[in-house]
Parts: C-alpha cells; sequence; structure tokens
C-alpha cells in the first residue's frame, strides 16, 4: 500500500497527521515469523477468514478491503492534519487503531500460506502486506490504543508547539515557521540561539512518550516475528535487513569527500562572519544555531554568507517570488472597493498570499505536464492546503495526499513566496504524479519501488529546474556563461543536496540504535548528539544534557517516519535525472541538462512510475538506469566542476572534523542568554 501521506524531510513548518501507522517500508524480503505456542486459540481476525480460502483469493479480498476502508481513514486523517484539537486527534487515532487491528488479522491470516504453492505476485504481496506499517502494533487491544493514542499525542505536540517568552501583555509565542525565518533571515549571534533553543523546549515533554512507545512498536515488531521495530524498517529493500547499514556506508563513502569539502568552506566562511572565538564549538564543528536551518540539514538560507561570487548569475528566487507577492497584492488592493480597514487589509493579504501559492504550484505542474503526464484535477485545486489559515492550528509541514486510490490527490503546505517553498512543491507534486500512475494496481502495490524511490521523484525534477529553465519561466534574467556563474549555481544546488547527505544518515542511526536498545533512554539526548558530531561535523554551542529530548524537535521523529529514505533519495535523484537526460538525448554536461518539454524523457519516468512496488526495485531501477545497484558516481559528476573549486579554495586549511566538542559551556535555561554570548 501506498506511503500515504508523504512528508517533504524539508518542508519549513509543522507535522503531517496521524498517517504513520500506513507509512510503508516495503520490499520483497522473506521475513520468518515466529510460529504460534502450541495450543494457542486463533486471533478473532484469523477466525473470520472464509473457509477453503487460497493464497490468490486471500490477497484479492485484502485487496478490495483496504480499498473499502481506505477514503474513511485517509479523511480522518485530514481533518486531523488541517483542524487539529482534541476532537479531531480523537477521530484519527480511532481511524488508525481500526486501521491497525484490520492490519493485524490480515498479517495473522497470512500465517496460513507459509510454504504453500502461489503465484510470484501473490507471494510478493504477503510479503509486502507484512511490511506495511512503520508503526507495528501490538496484538494486545489495549497496547494498540495505547500506541495510537500516545503517537496522536506526539503529532500533536509537535503539530501546536510553540516558544514563548515574556509574561502577561508582553507574552510573545513563535511557533516553528517564525523562528524558521529568524534562521533565514537574522545574523545576530545572540537572536539565531535564542530560536533555535527556543524551538528544541517543544520537544521535551515527549521524552516519557517516546519511550513508551519504543517499548511498544518493538512489542508489535516481536509479534510479527522480527527483532525490534528498527528490523522491520530495514526489511523493506529487497535485501536482508542486515545489508542495509552496509549498503548506506558504501554510499555514504562515495559522496563523503565531497561533504567535507563543503563543511570545510562552510566553517571558514562563518569564522569570517561571527569570529573564531564566537562561532567555534571546538573538534573543528560547525556551530548549530548558524547554519540558516533548524535542523542543519539544508545550507541553503546561509547562501549570503556562502556565495562564492557576488553578481555572477543571479539566481535570486526568492526575490523574484516576494516581487510577483507584492504585485498580487496591489492588485488584490486595486480591486477592492472604498477604502480598506485592518480586516481587510488581513483578508486582501491572504488573498495574495494564496494567489502567490497556486501560481507557484502551476508552475510545478507545468514540468510534470511538459513531460506528458496529465494535468492535476479540479478537486487538488478545491481541497489543497496552500497556506496557512487565520482561525485554527494546522500542520504545516509538507505532505502529499492520496485520499481515496481514485484521484483525490492533495497537498498540504504553509507556502510563503521563497525559493525552499517553491522548490518543495515541485518535490511535494512527484509524490502526487507516483500515485497518480501507479493508481491502477492493486493497493498492495501502490507504493514506490523502494521508500527512497517516493522521495526521489520530485527532486528529479528539482534537478532539471536549471538556470536556463529558470529563466525561461520568468524567475530570473539572462545567466552569464562564466566559470563563476557555474560556481554560484552549483554551490546553491549543494547547500541543499550535499548539506543534506549526512543528516539523512544520522536520524535512522539514531532509531536504529533505540530501537534495538544499544541506545538507552538516558542517552537519548547524547547519542543524538554524537551522531550529529559523527557524521554532520555540528555541535551544539552549549551543552545539551538529558533534560532534553532534541530528537524529538525534528518531525520525523515524533512522527515515527523513517528517514534513510530521504538518503537514498538524495542518491537516486542523480542516477534518476542522468537517466533522463540520456533519454532525452542530451550530450552536455550533467548540471545543464534540462529535460523539460521532453516527451521521451516524461515517457520512461512515467513507465517507472506505473510500476510501484510491484516488483522488486533493482528491477525497476535497471529499467530506467541500465543498473541494479544504488551508485552515487552521478552525483559526483554533477557537483565537480564544484568539488575542484572547493579543493582550491580549502587548500592550506585544516579540515574535517574530530567528532567530539570540546569546551562546551554548562547549558543554560532557555530563556537566558548563554554567558558571553549576549
Amino acid at each position: 500500500m501506498k506511503h500515504w501521506p508523504v512528508k517533504s524531510r524539508r518542508a519549513p513548518m509543522l507535522a503531517s497527521t496521524l498517517a504513520l501507522a500506513i507509512v510503508a517500508t516495503l520490499s520483497f524480503t522473506a521475513c520468518k515469523r515466529t510460529p504460534s505456542p502450541a495450543g494457542e486459540a486463533p486471533s478473532a481476525a484469523a477466525s473470520t477468514a472464509p473457509a477453503n480460502e487460497t493464497a490468490d483469493q486471500f490477497i484479492a479480498r485484502v485487496n478490495q478491503e483496504m480499498r473499502d476502508t481506505y477514503a474513511e481513514l485517509s479523511a480522518a486523517q485530514w481533518i486531523s492534519s488541517t483542524y487539529i484539537n482534541d476532537d479531531s486527534e480523537l477521530l484519527a487515532a480511532k481511524a488508525n487503531e481500526r486501521w491497525l487491528t484490520q492490519l493485524n488479522g490480515w498479517i495473522e491470516q497470512a500465517r496460513r500460506f507459509e510454504g504453500q504453492s502461489m503465484s510470484p505476485e501473490t507471494a510478493r504481496s504477503i510479503m509486502l502486506l507484512k511490511l506495511m506499517t512503520a508503526m507495528p502494533a501490538p496484538r494486545d487491544p489495549a497496547k494498540l490504543a495505547e500506541l495510537t493514542r500516545i503517537a496522536t499525542r506526539m503529532e500533536g505536540m509537535y503539530g501546536s508547539g510553540e516558544y514563548c517568552t515574556g509574561e502577561g501583555a508582553a507574552k510573545e509565542c513563535r511557533q516553528l515557521g517564525e523562528l524558521e525565518d529568524v534562521l533565514r533571515s537574522s545574523r545576530d549571534y545572540a537572536t539565531q540561539l535564542d530560536a533555535w533553543r527556543g524551538w528544541h523546549t517543544i520537544a521535551q515533554p515527549m521524552r516519557k512518550d517516546y519511550t513508551r512507545f519504543v517499548e511498544l512498536v518493538n512489542e508489535g515488531a516481536k509479534d510479527m516475528g522480527f527483532a525490534d521495530a528498527g528490523e522491520v524498517w530495514r526489511s523493506g529493500y529487497d535485501m536482508p535487513p542486515a545489508q542495509i547499514a552496509a549498503e548506506t556506508d558504501r554510499l555514504w563513502g562515495q559522496v563523503k569527500p565531497l561533504y567535507e569539502q563543503l563543511h570545510c568552506y562552510a566553517r571558514t566562511r562563518l569564522d569570517a562572519k561571527y569570529g573564531k572565538d564566537q562561532g567555534e564549538v571546538g573538534g573543528g564543528m560547525l556551530p548549530a544555531h548558524l547554519m540558516g536551518n533548524m535542523w542543519q540539514q539544508d545550507w541553503s538560507n546561509l547562501w549570503d554568507l556562502l556565495q562564492p561570487y557576488q553578481n555572477a548569475g543571479s539566481l535570486d528566487i526568492t526575490g523574484a517570488l516576494q516581487q510577483q507577492y507584492r504585485q498580487d497584492y496591489t492588485d488584490e488592493l486595486a480591486r477592492h472597493a472604498g477604502i480598506p480597514d485592518t480586516d481587510d487589509l488581513v483578508e486582501i493579504e491572504r488573498s495574495a498570499q494564496l494567489d502567490s501559492a497556486r501560481q507557484m504550484a502551476t508552475r510545478a505542474q507545468d514540468f510534470y505536464a511538459s513531460l506528458g503526464m496529465q494535468k492535476l484535477p479540479d478537486s487538488y485545486w478545491e481541497k489543497t492546503q496552500f497556506i496557512k489559515p487565520r482561525d485554527r492550528d494546522v500542520v504545516c509541514h509538507a505532505s502529499a495526499w492520496d485520499m481515496n486510490m481514485a484521484g483525490d490527490v492533495r497537498t498540504k503546505m504553509c507556502m510563503k513566496p521563497n525559493e525552499e517553498d517553491f522548490t518543495t512543491i515541485y518535490h511535494e507534486l512527484g509524490h502526487v504524479y507516483y500515485y497518480l500512475a501507479y493508481n491502477k494496481l492493486p493497493p498492495i502495490f501502490q507504493a514506490g519501488a523502494h521508500d527512497g524511490f517516493h522521495e526521489a521523484i520530485g527532486d528529479t525534477i528539482v534537478l532539471a529546474m536549471t538556470p536556463d529553465y529558470l529563466r525561461s519561466i520568468g524567475l530570473v534574467g539572462e545567466q552569464q556563461q562564466s566559470h563563476e556563474a557555474l560556481i554560484n549555481a552549483q554551490m546553491r544546488m549543494a547547500l541543499a543536496k550535499v548539506a543534506f547527505l549526512p543528516f539523512g544518515l544520522m536520524i535512522d542511526r539514531w532509531r536504529w540504535g533505540v530501537f534495538d536498545g544499544s541506545i538507552k533512554p538516558d542517552q537519548y539526548n547524547k547519542a543524538w548528539w554524537d551522531l550529529k558530531a559523527k557524521y554532520q561535523g555540528v555541535a551544539p554551542v552549549q551543552s545539551r544534557g538529558e533534560e532534553f529530548f532534541d530528537p524529538g524537535a525534528k518531525y520525523h521523529v515524533p512522527g515515527n517516519t523513517p528517514y534513510t529514505r530521504y538518503f537514498l533519495a538524495d542518491i537516486l535523484q542523480f542516477q534518476f535525472y542522468k537517466a533522463l537526460c540520456d533519454a532525452a538525448g542530451y550530450k552536455g554536461p550533467l548540471y545543464e541538462c534540462s529535460f523539460y518539454g521532453n516527451k521521451a524523457a516524461g515517457e520512461k519516468y512515467l513507465a517507472m512510475l506505473e510500476k510501484g512496488a510491484s516488483q522488486p526495485w533493482q528491477q525497476t531501477l535497471k529499467e530506467l538506469t541500465g543498473g541494479e545497484q544504488m551508485d552515487a558516481s552521478a552525483v559526483l559528476e554533477y557537483f565537480a566542476p564544484l568539488q575542484e573549486w572547493l579543493e582550491q579554495q580549502n587548500e592550506g586549511r585544516s579540515c574535517g572534523w574530530t567528532g567530539t566538542p570540546v569546551n562546551l559551556p554548562p547549558a543554560a535555561t532557555p530563556d537566558k542568554p548563554v554567558p558571553g554570548k549576549a
């Protein structure tokens, strides 16, 4: 069954609904289940299976039952995400509870067919069925209900999280979007530190819930025959679960030298801006709060500090989008009759925001349509959440939704006219077009070839948003044909793509350790920062003890969304991109290729999307790229000019980091400055 709703790794704001139960991590990996103890009575779900049902009939029935229940479940979760309150959370939790109970029943019934001969399609379907949730639930109904309540509560904590300062009339509360704006635009050391620490306070109440959550999903995993929930996740890659860690390490080894050069360059520029004494955290690492992003996963917001060459190829997408927004506002104001009052001005502003967001989505749709794919249905434009409502809490974290397996597709964002949201909508529509392409398949096969495929679709399109493409749609001017302009363009892409790679690895490395018990609850925060230091070379400027729960400040942890998919997607998208450039007949440097408007590339891409999870991903990858192995060589080919330039810039400098922060001052309370940093 599809990855629904699919959450962006990178959207700037809040969480998605409790769709966690059906975030599928699918594969055709055989899983040995623990047999029931002798004499154990069959479950109620197992006893409802028709007598003498064949395996093929069983899968046909399961697919139909999925279709019958899917729309109700998705509607409850959509409402919970777009109208956050106790009532909507209750409805979502109960819907999720019913779904997990039904899924447990199907998995139990599937045990009847172990060892029997059956069609390859049915055998694959049964294997996928066992891996259809990232939140394996205990068989015990009371514990299953407890699990869904905890999951819903953690999502609610994140979705409504805010950082408040002051008291009484002077009290000011800010949610993630506003705090992210501080990191995006402020270059004041103390202001950034306050925003970064402030957001991380919202996660502290989650620790107890998360600890219990881990106990419950591990029990569910063991009920299914797995060692722990992490093994369930690692079983979704058409290979033995033990191999995926080695596979991701191999891929990381290919790209790590490029990241190290980017890290070294960024550190030099930050030292120049803030001074070594203020910006340095020891061990050669980067200060967490100065990276322009709450989790240091995307450094694009540091363009003003990291731009290699001034006035060499203007790619100010944000500036162009904001100029268009201002024009929309002026037009809305001109259409207003009479002198607008305060409420009128608010509504005019919101209308302009909505116009801007719809224009961004229309541009994204146009790229997919130029490849020969269908235009989005009218219902998309009518039902999508484009901007944040005024009157209620909503989940702003970008996500893509298939509501009924029959064309009711939506995205959910709180869009602003900036480059980050502009590329995010192209990414989210990649999920939507994947849904539309594989909707004709049985529900069990409605998923990506593996979860990294789903995340790579839209980002492949983002790679094709070259300066020439952006010029063709009026967002940037005529581009200089110079080495300096090329390095600027490559740096902009690297700050999003290359900077993300180690972050894409470390989150699940942390959770795999949490699930298998090697990371104990009293070491959650230490292990988190140890891994960030190891992979990202990032550290906080003050100690973060176990009174904090910093993992919970990243949506995908309380949202229980596996994260390795995003790392794999960052590799796969370059493979896909190169294959589509080849299909388009492109012969130049890879980084200059845009297949916008090329029907041959679109036909090949759509053929892959239509396969869904109906066959092992290795076969699907081969049909598109010619090879069966994920490979980062296209990443290195793409960024070859930048890597050479970075090596020249970093010559003579001591690059790399120790992975151990040194001389951190003691932790300060969130509303007080760190000594010496005010």
